[in-house]
């Protein structure tokens, strides 16, 4: 029953941050573009009333983030988040009154699939309560530095393919890490009550990652086009969180010939992501300010570096 909840409420929060992401994106396309990383972005888009839509359907997914946690293992939740993408391409085109074609429901047919048929084959279990902190400081210095890397990679290049993948990743490391300080936080909220939780680090270390990766998804999202930064925000995230939850939670999959039936669902994510990361989920944008006609370089899925 508990695994149950965890994918339902997995599930509505992988809708809900679906539709932040719309939401976020169209905001995102109407203000001034930067070529580095510039702190009042949030600053500009705190005035579009369509972002702070989109900042309440992501509270709202994190409401059911933090149940589907407190049910079942990060190996199992956070990829479920894969959804997310599929889900966003459905609601902008409810937001555009355009049908998807034929081929874009052949893609997310092939992510659902994957996506069952590789947790379904590696059944994840285990659901350790408490990670002592030699697990949690190798993890989250890891975590520091691939996140400051890549970040780092992706600023100094143009806006671009390259640059719009390298922010992407960067914030799929903090959206894994937000999910896995999370699930301890929940924990330890549940085991010993609200003045534990507002005390223990677990829980301003995942409203710490969680506004790092809000910023570096705003970025990412100006940076260059979807076909670059969703497949490794959404793959990238679903990886980092399955480690992490091997890693600190003591987490299982299952091996042996189980993993020829793992990897083929995960050929079919990947296969699904990549072509649906080529449909811009909002084709007809607001223009930034100055931004010209076509509103933003993330608008043209094809757009050369």
């Amino acid at each position: 029953m508990s695994l149950t909840l965890a994918v339902l409420f997995a599930v509505f929060a992988a809708g809900s941050n679906a539709l932040g992401t719309v939401l976020q994106r169209r905001a995102a396309l109407t203000v001034p573009q930067s070529s580095g990383f510039r702190l009042g972005l949030i600053v500009d888009l705190l005035r579009r009333p369509v972002w702070i839509g989109g900042i309440a359907a992501v509270v709202a997914a994190g409401a059911g983030q933090a149940l589907a946690l407190a049910s079942g293992p990060l190996a199992l939740v956070q990829p479920l988040f894969v959804l997310e993408l599929p889900l966003a391409l459905l609601i902008a085109s409810l937001f555009v009154r355009r049908r998807m074609p034929g081929a874009v429901w052949a893609a997310v047919a092939a992510v659902v699939v994957g996506l069952g048929l590789a947790l379904g084959a590696a059944a994840p279990e285990g659901n350790r309560v408490h990670v002592p902190p030699d697990r949690w400081v190798p993890a989250l210095v890891a975590c520091a530095v691939a996140v400051g890397a890549l970040a780092a990679a992706g600023l100094r290049r143009p806006p671009g393919r390259m640059r719009a993948a390298c922010l992407g990743a960067a914030t799929a490391i903090c959206y894994a890490l937000t999910a896995a300080l999370m699930k301890s936080a929940v924990y330890i909220l549940e085991d010993h009550g609200f003045v534990a939780f507002l005390t223990s680090w677990q829980t301003y270390g995942f409203a710490l990652t969680g506004m790092a990766a809000l910023t570096l998804l705003e970025h990412a999202m100006q940076g260059g086009p979807l076909i670059a930064s969703q497949p490794a925000l959404t793959l990238g995230d679903a990886t980092v969180s399955l480690l992490l939850g091997i890693l600190l939670y003591s987490e299982r999959v299952r091996g042996g010939g189980w993993v020829y039936a793992e990897l083929a669902g995960l050929a079919l994510i990947v296969a699904g992501v990549l072509a649906l990361s080529r449909r811009d989920p909002d084709p007809n944008p607001p223009s930034a300010p100055g931004s010209g006609s076509d509103g933003a370089v993330a608008a043209d899925a094809d757009a050369p570096e």
